[in-house]
């Protein structure tokens, strides 16, 4: 007996550069760095392209490190996403003339200080970095509601990127990963438990976000009272659960 299966296509970015659209090809990503945002809470948002290597620049803490991913066909664990390589979003935070965007210890600084490279998760020295440094007005109160609105900007910006994605044609992909959910009656049923976040304003776990990795859509663990939740190996991989730590 067979399960959902997943196809993740691989495209992996060998230039990134910066104009007055978001463009997308196979091998190439064009952004915009005048993204509008209109939300009263913040002051400023910049955004900056680090090009590989480019990583003694100065910046807020450290909030985020976000994949490019984007559904294709089908949910979350089913069906065709298209995922980038050579690239990801760095997100950086701070209030103005008050505290950095964190909850247990800023990484404010020199970016090759705080950011370790060539980790699951982390981007690879070779890989360009758009980074998204959000800046609240003065005063703001540093709240779980702050928090959650500088997430949403930076998922809506790159949205614009996941659009484009959505359009490239697979046959294109670099790799082409398959993962067949696999039922074996008479044997052993085997799970494995995940302890997640959440407790705080930047301590929190959101499920099921409309995108792999993403934003919009997701339940966060603390609204749902921390309860368990059942996820196939599948919706795992395909970036059902998005860590905000």
């Amino acid at each position: 007996m067979r399960g959902e299966t997943l196809k993740i296509k691989v495209f992996h970015m060998e230039e990134v550069t910066v104009g007055n659209d978001f463009r997308m090809e196979p091998t190439r990503l064009q952004i915009k760095q005048d993204f509008d945002c209109e939300d009263a809470a913040i002051q400023k948002l910049t955004i900056r392209l680090l090009q590989p290597h480019q990583h003694n620049v100065e910046t807020n803490t450290i909030m985020d490190i976000i994949p490019i991913s984007t559904k294709v066909l089908g949910a979350l664990g089913s069906g065709i996403t298209h995922t980038l390589t050579g690239v990801s979003v760095v997100m950086t935070g701070a209030i103005e003339e008050g505290e950095q965007m964190h909850e247990f210890g800023s990484s404010e600084g020199v970016l090759r200080d705080h950011l370790v490279l060539n980790r699951a998760g982390t981007p690879n020295a070779e890989d360009y970095i758009i980074l998204i440094d959000l800046l609240a007005k003065k005063g703001t109160p540093f709240n779980r509601e702050l928090c959650l609105k500088m997430f949403a900007i930076v998922d809506e910006f790159m949205q614009e990127i996941r659009e484009r994605m959505k359009m490239l044609e697979g046959r294109f992909a670099c790799e082409t990963h398959v993962y067949e959910e696999k039922t074996n009656p008479g044997k052993p049923k085997v799970a494995l438990v995940k302890q997640v976040a959440g407790q705080g304003a930047m301590y929190d776990m959101l499920l099921f976000p409309n995108e792999p990795s993403g934003f919009k859509g997701g339940n966060s663990i603390i609204d749902m009272n921390n309860m368990p939740v059942f996820l196939s190996a599948n919706e795992y991989r395909d970036g059902a659960i998005r860590s905000m730590v």
